[in-house]
């Protein structure tokens, strides 16, 4: 590429260049980079598009469409994703938050009034679930737990960037850092659930993702049943328990959930008309 282009030519060349690549929104994906290269807003594009970019701007482009076509995601090139209108930031250390996951959050406002208490989001990962339902729940406390300290550290960051006070981030394996005796009315995840030979691993972003936010044994259910077994421990009665899952998962986690004694176990759609959120309620037999 010349060093004269203006932006116009150069969205041209990069949406060629990213569909060569196999790039799904290569226009897209062009005009989010170009952006980011030049620290301006999507109207910038439209309102200029006979600017001539620098020689020091187009280097700095050149350099992220080269990570997208080799198929680095766009969520860590430019090290942030929105999520429920929230713009966080992500890194490789954490998953890309994804908008069927805001299904999980739609379903946990809806239950979230049926008991008061605090709020646990198991995995937090970037904290895009625990920081939906603060955002929503300014009177509610919401906890975060991720077994990485430094995904822990970048929930926190998030928080403090958007001004969402009402979280608690800590760092550890599933329960083990929260204080004996503390109940919730609500736990909410997004587990590892992908099986170990899933195909689907190795293509789209995926590939850049941490594995072990991904996968998990037993067909995938190893996490979902873990956290399942000991939620228990951690429900007030009454209490909602909500996960995210594999579409073909809707059946053998609601199994689980009914052996384990929750009741009101039911399954709902994501936007695509796939199985992907499983619900169960805390209310043991007396």
């Amino acid at each position: 590429m010349s060093s004269q282009h203006s932006v116009e030519q150069t969205l041209k060349y990069a949406a060629q260049q990213l569909i060569e690549s196999g790039s799904d929104s290569p226009s897209l994906d062009a005009g989010v980079l170009l952006c980011h290269a030049l620290d301006k807003p999507r109207s910038f594009l439209l309102t200029w598009p006979e600017k001539i970019l620098s020689a020091e701007q187009l280097a700095d482009f050149n350099a992220l469409l080269s990570r997208r076509c080799q198929g680095e995601p766009i969520a860590y090139i430019i090290g942030q994703r929105e999520f429920w209108s929230l713009p966080l930031k992500v890194s490789p250390s954490t998953l890309i938050p994804r908008p069927d996951t805001e299904r999980l959050v739609e379903i946990a406002l809806e239950k979230a009034p049926d008991n008061q208490g605090d709020i646990l989001d198991l995995g937090t990962g970037t904290g895009a679930i625990a920081l939906a339902l603060a955002s929503e729940l300014p009177e509610r406390q919401v906890w975060g737990i991720d077994l990485k300290l430094d995904a822990q550290q970048l929930a926190q960051s998030n928080a403090a960037r958007l001004a969402i006070p009402n979280t608690r981030f800590l760092s550890g394996s599933w329960f083990e850092p929260i204080p004996d005796g503390t109940k919730f009315a609500l736990i909410v995840s997004n587990p590892p659930y992908i099986e170990k030979e899933d195909p689907h691993l190795t293509q789209g972003d995926v590939r850049f993702e941490p594995l072990s936010a991904l996968v998990a044994d037993d067909n995938g259910l190893a996490d979902i049943r873990h956290i399942a077994t000991q939620a228990r421990q951690f429900l007030m009665l009454q209490g909602w328990l909500l996960f995210e899952h594999g579409f073909e998962q809707g059946s053998s986690v609601r199994e689980l959930l009914v052996s384990l004694g929750y009741g009101n176990v039911a399954t709902y759609k994501d936007y695509g008309d796939n199985d992907r959120v499983t619900i169960g309620q805390y209310s043991p037999q007396t």
